[in-house]
């Protein structure tokens, strides 16, 4: 994800102010948490673990220069302990019947489809707020962000504690944030992030490993894009159901059986896994319309993304400027035109 931070202080509202104070402060305390990657490395008290994963981070950040054409810069060369599990809390809200995130708009950045806070109690203040007004709210931890190359990003403990391919697919991900951000459209930046991750994966585990780790990291791909796709099918069971003419009650119960069967759905689907439960701390909460919604936003225009980039021949300086002739269009024009690429190809 992005975290856009600094803008509009000059903003009246005192509720706006608190945000953007927070927010100041909270960035401020992780650039003054940064050591420079060489000195944790060379320091002989970092933990072996720690320092083993910053040197697979370090050649993973040159591969996704050398490799991906992601931005050479200081992003990423530094380390910093938040001494907390997340490095922000997200708030994502949706009517109770939409599937629309509601959106925060900021100056010069534009609008997001979530509010960020760098204290989960603010967050879960925030989001009871929302949901006194009626709407569907979900809060998320995030591990990692990216200011867009305004900051050096540093490597974050948050990050670390996953296995290889989802520890450097996070840094491609935020890396491509650097590359193409258009503002208004978070679905689009994401969608684009998270197609330049699982390439860049793709691309590393291939040159890394051999024939056994590769068909186990292809299991869990499939096993990953198993569960995308179920709440993807509940996605569009939901938006045709709020497309409908029924009228609001009935919209409303029918909504609640679709979120129990998804959640049936999904018992079948640990069964089919081998009762693999990695998704069970979210599907087991109270599932939502926002909860669905900021699943979308990450994924939805992945396959229109990929079709893309197989046009190029899978070559990153063509998809990116593919993408670049996209992001001038407006928002309708460039889901058009995904639609289109996705079309073409099948």
């Amino acid at each position: 994800m992005f975290f856009l931070l600094l803008a509009g202080l000059q903003i009246s509202a005192c509720s706006t102010l608190s945000y953007y104070h927070q927010s100041f402060q909270g960035q401020m305390d992780l650039l003054a948490a940064r050591r420079p990657l060489h000195q944790v490395l060379a320091d002989p008290d970092t933990d072996e673990r720690l320092r083993m994963q910053l040197v697979l981070l370090k050649q993973a950040r040159q591969f996704a220069v050398s490799e991906l054409g992601l931005p050479e810069n200081d992003s990423y060369s530094s380390y910093a302990d938040l001494q907390r599990p997340y490095v922000v809390w997200t708030v994502v809200a949706t009517e109770a019947l939409s599937l629309q995130p509601y959106t925060w708009c900021y100056p010069v950045f534009g609008c997001l489809a979530y509010r960020a806070y760098f204290s989960q109690v603010d967050a879960r203040r925030e989001a009871q707020q929302l949901s006194r007004q009626g709407l569907d709210v979900y809060v998320a931890g995030i591990p990692a962000y990216s200011t867009l190359g305004w900051f050096d990003d540093p490597f974050l403990n948050t990050m670390l504690g996953w296995d290889e391919a989802r520890l450097v697919g996070t840094l491609f991900h935020e890396l491509a944030h650097q590359q193409m951000y258009v503002a208004n459209d978070t679905e689009f930046n994401e969608s684009f992030a998270m197609t330049v991750q699982r390439e860049g994966v793709r691309r590393w585990m291939l040159q890394h490993h051999d024939d056994a780790t590769l068909a186990s990291w292809k299991t869990a791909e499939r096993r990953d894009a198993d569960f995308i796709d179920m709440v993807l099918t509940t996605r569009q069971r939901l938006q045709s159901l709020y497309d409908s003419d029924l009228d609001a009650s009935s919209k409303l119960q029918q909504k609640r059986e679709l979120l129990r069967q998804l959640r049936r759905d999904y018992r079948v689907f640990r069964q089919r896994w081998s009762g693999y439960g990695g998704y069970d701390n979210w599907m087991f909460q109270d599932l939502n319309n926002a909860m669905v919604a900021s699943i979308s936003t990450y994924h939805q225009l992945i396959p229109a993304f990929e079709a893309l980039l197989k046009q190029g021949r899978h070559d990153m300086d063509a998809f990116y400027q593919a993408v670049r002739a996209l992001a001038e269009l407006d928002i309708e024009q460039r889901k058009l035109r995904l639609e289109s690429v996705l079309v073409q190809q099948k």
